[in-house]
């Protein structure tokens, strides 16, 4: 794997760039799937976040039974993202992402403007922009009803009221929650035990070819 780690870039873009969205407590299980599977095939991944008007950040992961097995120091700051030089967007599961929903001055009334949620607007508006989703991580989409109303999804179960109250409509089999939904170009799954079949899923959908 070539990239350079200690700015939160994994691989070379043979095939595009990927934009993954991190916080503190991020899934680490999640993340080295991620940082094996996308670069061996040919994508760079460009981990970024909200600065706060410093030039990096280090972050690390949601302890497994205790253990941090994983930090990742970013650079990328997602206010100066251009979504044009993105094939898609990936938001890692646990916590982090109700982290990047934080506003410092929310105004009462007016839509959620965290960086990170103004960044999928942008990108939700760009046709053909992939955004994958784990677990918690749709969490994010959750900070704007637009972002949501009507989109067929998968989530954790505890997060199925946020969803719902966002508007999403939650698919499921039997009395659990889908695996993987696809729905456009939103591509979602139940939690990090289905990782791998997501990943496979997320690429087939960059792969295909536009009708």
């Amino acid at each position: 794997m070539t990239g350079d780690t200690d700015r939160g870039i994994f691989g070379e873009a043979r095939h595009g760039r990927i934009g993954v969205l991190i916080e503190e407590h991020f899934d680490q299980t999640e993340f080295q799937k991620f940082n094996g599977f996308f670069p061996a095939k040919g994508y760079q991944l460009v981990y970024m976040t909200h600065l706060w008007g410093q030039p990096s950040l280090h972050f690390r992961a949601n302890p497994d039974d205790g253990v941090v097995e994983s930090e990742v120091t970013v650079t990328t700051e997602v206010n100066e993202v251009r979504v044009g030089d993105y094939l898609g967007f990936l938001l890692i599961g646990a916590y982090a992402m109700d982290r990047l929903r934080y506003q410092a001055n929310p105004r009462k009334g007016q839509p959620n403007a965290a960086p990170a949620v103004e960044l999928l607007r942008r990108a939700s508006a760009t046709q053909g922009v992939k955004i994958g989703t784990i677990c918690h991580s749709l969490w994010l989409l959750c900070a704007d009803r637009a972002l949501l109303e009507g989109r067929r999804v998968t989530c954790a179960h505890n997060i199925i009221c946020d969803v719902e109250n966002a508007g999403g409509d939650v698919v499921f089999n039997g009395d659990q929650t889908e695996d993987l939904v696809i729905d456009g170009d939103l591509i979602t799954a139940k939690h990090p035990g289905v990782t791998d079949r997501f990943l496979e899923a997320y690429v087939a959908e960059l792969n295909k070819v536009p009708a």
